[in-house]
Parts: structure tokens; sequence; C-alpha cells
């Protein structure tokens, strides 16, 4: 199709035919205690990446790039929407305090392998106990700040951990969230697992160390007491498939499952990503607004943008209600944002409440190269919308907690390939992507099956499921044996586009025939009306499922619902046909979703179908279901 594709072409198949020189090549340009000289040990259902090398992350995001007369540059803009805040850290500023708190944790005894739970908002030091604990080779587990006392237990039984960092609390719009009381029952379900809580005081919060008893579950220590007299510790080297750190993914069932990540393969990788991705290099301003308690902040607002000497921004507020609907726009004219990366959710809260976009036009956004958008399917009504405000190209994107780093993406460093509404466009370099059916075989270009990568995954994924190897096979190798079952639905073009459609749980099965929630959904967001909606696969007792949507509407819309709800009836027969059997629609001020942005589909057909259901701990605002479960109940009340 073009030069460009031609030339991410021939890398990408490098990348599957020749492993081991292709990413050798790669490795060069991270630093290594020892280089290592096999790229990958394949054992069919396991794998390790650079097995012989040594190397310490913390060094290879700030040491070495001081020693390379960097020190002064910025490392980290720290922008709170909360408080007004806004402060940078050098990269010399940045190692020091990174030092220094690995010194702290040292001196509690934490040593190479030992699991710390860090349980902070979106502020510096979050970021400072994550490059800590690589620099002394410690293994971190980010747990989202405000995460329910019950997840926080369970996430520290299953780490092992005995060592907890955390802050007062963090900021919602009108809101702040106390952390102390939250870790307090945390240790108290966990059975005494944590013996030291380190406490990072942040100003304005209810609770402070000396409120916290003697005796209250672990011994309470102050962070920045402890940082006065601790030493600095240099970095460690430690093996290139040793742990770095445990994320767990919110699993609305049983344990949560915790992804462990490497240092070797997630450094080489994530430095490929940053300069055949996103296009970025030693001092671009790189903005994820995320949290670091996702995949997404892990390696995309701390460890990618600091490999390469970038200047990453930190960012504590919202799209939207801090103070307004641009929020974003001002960050970006503020810190003159090269790229920015954040949810489609994101862009729809903005989209809701200034469809016209008017916050956008009081901000200078001349500095702004790309947008990237992932973590939800961005549907091509929300695309067109902000391609055409912002003028810049809007990347859709798709990988997951388990891959660390985008399965398919637009190379933006090759230069950007022809951009396609609803597509995530092609495998990125190391992912053999294949679209299968049921029983684990190929389908034809076209036809959409489950979306499954054959093994070995790239550098970078994860490496197995805290707990044992049976975890790792048991949760996504066993599917489909010889790939990794990604749990997504999809289908390639003919050009090699890949569409990623749902989860292949939100397949809908209407009187045999199966439908994407997700073609549903585009054509459902192609009404003038629609901010966002949500369609999920309903039972009927005549066809099996039928298709029910969930709207919300843009601010300011005064509409009559019940024509409305005739209009996006018939916008779907026309437009997908009969056989949707499309009539249920429920209007809602806000759907429910993630923290990261993710609508709950699955919660949403258990309530209306009236199976039992356990809303994710993950869940924004569980006052949004309220309405949700009062039209449910009032749908199956009998008549009298």
């Amino acid at each position: 199709m073009t030069d460009s594709l031609d030339r991410f072409h021939e890398q990408w198949r490098t990348s599957i035919d020749d492993r081991d020189r292709f990413w050798l090549e790669q490795s060069k340009r991270i630093d290594w205690s020892r280089a290592p000289r096999t790229a990958i040990e394949d054992a069919g259902d396991s794998w390790s990446w650079f097995p012989d090398g040594e190397l310490n992350l913390s060094y290879n995001t700030l040491d070495r790039h001081i020693e390379a007369g960097r020190g002064d540059a910025a490392a980290v803009i720290f922008d709170s929407a909360m408080t007004s805040e806004s402060r940078t850290y050098t990269y010399h500023q940045l190692r020091d305090e990174t030092a220094i708190f690995a010194g702290v944790l040292r001196e509690q005894g934490v040593r190479r392998g030992e699991r710390v739970i860090i349980y902070m908002p979106m502020i510096p030091e979050a970021v400072v106990a994550m490059l800590a604990c690589a620099r002394i080779g410690a293994v971190h587990s980010v747990v989202f700040g405000g995460f329910a006392a019950n997840e926080l237990a369970t996430r520290i039984v299953d780490a092992g951990a005995r060592i907890l960092v955390m802050a007062s609390g963090g900021l919602e719009p009108g809101k702040v969230v106390d952390y102390v009381p939250l870790v307090r029952e945390a240790l108290r379900l966990s059975d005494g697992a944590i013996d030291t809580v380190i406490l990072k005081e942040r100003d304005g919060f209810p609770t402070s160390i000396e409120d916290v008893p003697a005796g209250a579950g672990a011994t309470w220590l102050d962070w920045s007491e402890l940082a006065e007299s601790a030493n600095p510790a240099v970095p460690v080297p430690i093996a290139a498939n040793d742990p770095l750190y445990l994320l767990y993914t919110s699993g609305t069932t049983g344990n949560p499952k915790g992804i462990v990540r490497d240092s070797g393969g997630y450094a080489v990788a994530l430095d490929w990503s940053m300069r055949n991705i996103y296009g970025a290099g030693p001092g671009d301003v790189f903005w994820t607004a995320s949290d670091v308690g996702w995949v997404v902040g892990h390696s995309y607002i701390v460890y990618a943008p600091l490999l390469i000497g970038a200047t990453t921004v930190l960012y504590e507020g919202k799209p939207v209600g801090t103070p307004d609907a641009g929020a974003f726009w001002r960050v970006v004219e503020q810190h003159r944002v090269n790229v920015m990366f954040t949810a489609p959710t994101a862009i729809r809260a903005i989209h809701r409440i200034d469809p016209d976009l008017e916050q956008l036009a009081r901000y200078d956004r001349s500095s702004l190269r790309a947008l990237f958008l992932a973590g939800e399917r961005l549907d091509p009504e929300t695309y067109q919308w902000i391609t055409a405000g912002l003028g810049v190209p809007v990347i859709d994107h798709w990988w997951q907690t388990e891959t660390g780093w985008a399965i398919s993406a637009n190379p933006v460093g090759f230069g950007a390939l022809p951009l396609k509404a609803g597509s995530s466009t092609v495998p990125m370099a190391g992912y053999d992507v294949a679209i299968v059916n049921s029983k684990g075989r190929e389908v034809e270009t076209g036809r959409e099956g489950n979306i499954a990568i054959r093994l070995p995954l790239p550098p970078g994924t994860l490496t197995g499921v805290w707990g044992g190897p049976h975890r790792l096979r048991d949760s996504y190798l066993n599917v489909f044996p010889g790939y990794y079952a990604t749990g997504d639905s999809g289908y390639f073009d003919n050009d090699g586009y890949l569409f990623v459609m749902g989860r292949t749980d939100d397949v809908i099965n209407v009187a045999g025939h199966r439908l994407s929630t997700g073609a549903l959904e585009e054509v459902i967001a192609l009404h003038h009306d629609v901010a966002e909606c949500a369609v999920v696969g309903v039972r009927d007792a005549l066809k099996g499922q039928r298709a029910m949507g969930f709207v919300s509407l843009k601010s300011g819309r005064s509409v009559d619902e019940s024509e409305l709800r005739a209009q996006l009836v018939d916008l779907v027969r026309t437009r997908i046909g009969p056989v949707a059997a499309f009539r249920d629609v429920m209007f809602v001020d806000r759907l429910p979703k993630t923290r990261s942005g993710k609508i709950l589909r699955k919660t949403l057909r258990q309530i209306i179908d009236g199976e039992p259901y356990r809303v994710p701990a993950t869940i924004e605002d569980t006052s949004v279901l309220d309405p949700i479960l009062a039209a449910a109940e009032a749908a199956r009340a009998p008549i009298i």
C-alpha cells in the first residue's frame, strides 16, 4: 500500500522469522550489566527473553541519562488539577529521591525478589516508590489507590508481601478519599501479613500517622522521617527474566491474577514501542492520561518515557470536572505535550459535555503531534469527531494488561500508515496474530473469530501468572494449544488491518445469528444525540438472546425518549438488519465503568437477566448502577 507499510512489514516479518537476530539487535539500545548473547529460550508453552542478560531498570530510566549529560532535563512534570499544583523533577532530582527511598526500603530489610505493595494516588512519590523497588531488585505490586479493603487484602496475601507503601489519600472531584481506614481494614483482613507500613502524608487529609494507634496491624512509619536519615542505594543488577512487578487483573470471579513482568524483555519492548509506535524520543513531552494502578501507567507513564529520556506528565485529575471539559487541552498547552495517550472513554466524556469542542478552542495545542487511544474500542463516530477537532492523527491501538504494550497499532515511527476508522491497524513486532474459530482453526480473511497470538509471545509480555506455571497455561494457553487466547474477537480485512470488535463474551447469539456488540454500538453512536452507548445480549425466550442498548446523551440535549428510541431501533434495523431484533433501549446519565474506562457489559447483562452478579472492585462509581437495578426490578415485578 505504501512505502512505510512495506518497510514496517519487512521488520515485522524479521521479528517473527528471525527472533534472535531481530531482538538482540533491539537489545543494544538498553544498558546491560551483562549483555545477552541469546534472545530467547523457547520451550513451547514457556519461554524466556534474554535469559543470560543482567540489567537494572532504575539505572536505565534515570542514572544513564545523567551520565550522558542530561541530568538537568525534565523527567517528570507533576500536574494536579485537584490542587492546582505543578512541579517539575529533573532526571537528577528524580534519581536522588529514588535512591534515597530505595535506601529506606533496604534499611527496612527489603531484599531482591521481595514483593512490596504500593497503594498511592497519582503523586510523584508513587513513581519514586516503583523505581526504588526496581533499584534494589524488589518486586513492586501497585494497587490502585482507593481500592476496597478486601481487594487490597487479597492482593497482599496472594503476593506474599510484608511491606506496604501508601499515601494519606487521594482526591476525586468534590471528594477526599482517606486511605488510612482502608489500609487498616486490609491489614486486619490479611491476618498480619504486612509487618511494616510506610506512610507518605499529604496535607489536608483527615488521618495522619499520629492518629494511627500502636499495634494497628503493623508498624507504621513516616516516609519523610525515614528519608531524612536513609543512605542512598545504588542500582542492583538483576537477571533479565527476574520479576520487575506484579500487576493484578480485576477478575470478577476467584482470585485475581497477578501478571508477572520481567525487566529485560520489558525494557527492550518499551524502547522499541516508543520509537516505532509513538514516534517519540529524548526531550519529547509524553503524556499518558491514565493511572499508575493500571498497566498503561506502568508502561507509559513511568518506564517507557523515562527509558528513552523523554519527559513524562503525571496528571492528577479527570478529563471533565477538573474544572471543565477543557482540562486535557489546558495540560497540552501548559506543558507543550507532543504525544498524548488516553482512553476512548475519556474522549467520549469530553464529547458528552462539550460536543462542539468550545473548550478546545481556548487552548494552543500546536505542540501535539498525535493522540493515541486504547483501553476500550474506539468507535468510528468518536474517532471522526476528535480527529476533526484536533487536526492531528488520532490512533487507535489495542493491547492488554497481559501484553504490557501494543499488540496492534499504527507505527508512527515508520510514517503513519493510512488510518481506518474502527481498526487498530496492524500487528506490531513479535506479535503473530491469527483469527481462529472455536476449534482453534484459522478462518478466512474478513470473517470474525477469536483473536489469538501464536507462541511464543514477544518481549515485554507476561512471563507468568503469580502462583505457578500452571496458572499461565490454565488461564491463557490451553484454550487454543499453540496460541495465547486474548479473549477478544475480531477480523482482518484484505489489507491486513485488524478490527477488534470486543470481548468474545460480548458476541451475542440471536436466533442462531452471531452479532458483535461492537458493530451494534457503532451504529447507535451514529445518532447525533448519542454521547456513549453499550450493547449487551439479554435473555429472550424465543430467540435465545436479543440486543439491548444502554445510551447516554450529549450534554444539553432535550429529546423525547420514546421518539429517540424509535429512531435508534430504526437505525439498527437499517444498518444491521431485522436479524438484530433490536428494540430495547434504556437511557442513562452515565454508563457503569471501571476506573480504566472499561464498560461493565457483563454486569449489565447479569442485572437485566436477573442473574447473580459481582460488581468489580475497579468500578468507578457504584451509584450509576442504581437506576439500572431499579428498572430491572420493575420489569420483573408481577402485574397485579
